[in-house]
């Protein structure tokens, strides 16, 4: 009986010592998702510099653009879940279903939606000035990714959970 008290008494002091708070959470894949998500949005500054040939630091908080920062964010979460917990569990089935959902939404839906918006901002600009939507602000028109923008942030993603690993 001592025996099976011991046993379980060290355990214990185990599994204690390591529920200890860290100053600092390594959190891996969490780490790895905002990292990805940082590096994108400062990468667009460059992209942006180098297609337009001027410095907008408004995109580093805006949507759009390359590369996609939402595919980058994404990706770096499941690849960094996939590489620490393996590809057979059930929270790397979510983190991959959540990053098919959010990278077909980026090429699909917002960017349908950003040429929708580019084009009634065109025929807004055509109205007499005496229209009543005349004087309307613009809607943004930047919301979406090319597909080559969101294969863009995957690779970055892809990339940074690959180097955040343990």
């Amino acid at each position: 009986m001592d025996e099976a008290f011991t046993t379980v008494d060290g355990s214990s002091s185990v599994a204690s010592d390591s529920l200890q708070p860290s100053i600092i959470p390594l959190n891996v894949p969490l780490l790895s998702a905002f990292l990805a998500l940082s590096l994108a949005q400062f990468l667009k500054l460059f992209t942006t510099w180098y297609k337009e040939k001027k410095w907008d630091p408004r995109r580093l908080v805006r949507s759009g653009g390359m590369p996609s920062s939402h595919s980058a964010t994404v990706t770096a979460l499941a690849v960094a879940i996939g590489l620490q917990e393996g590809t057979g569990g059930s929270v790397f089935a979510v983190a991959l279903v959540l990053a098919c959902v959010v990278m077909y939404d980026a090429s699909g839906v917002r960017l349908h939606a950003g040429r929708q918006a580019e084009l009634l901002n065109q025929i807004v600009c055509g109205l007499p000035p005496e229209h009543p939507l005349s004087h309307v602000r613009p809607l943004r028109d930047s919301l979406g990714h090319t597909p080559i923008q969101v294969a863009a942030g995957a690779l970055l993603g892809c990339l940074v959970a690959y180097l955040m690993r343990t």
